[in-house]
């Protein structure tokens, strides 16, 4: 998926949804770290030069969303 992506911003809302629909099959590790984020701070790191287009973007934004 984030090869597909590319970080090509025209892509961005596409790879978003798919990355959430993704991160939701995976509901036990997110549930991990929503209990991390309960015990103090958390960080996500990535390697993509931008910083508003990445995966770590959308992992905080649903973390945030449902704590």
């Amino acid at each position: 998926l984030r090869k597909w992506f590319g970080h090509d911003p025209a892509r961005w809302e596409e790879f978003r949804r798919r990355y959430e629909a993704e991160i939701l099959g995976h509901r036990d590790e997110l549930d991990r770290l929503r209990g991390l984020m309960r015990e103090g701070p958390v960080t996500l790191v990535y390697s993509a030069h931008d910083e508003t287009h990445n995966d770590a973007v959308v992992l905080r934004e649903m973390l945030l969303r449902h704590r």
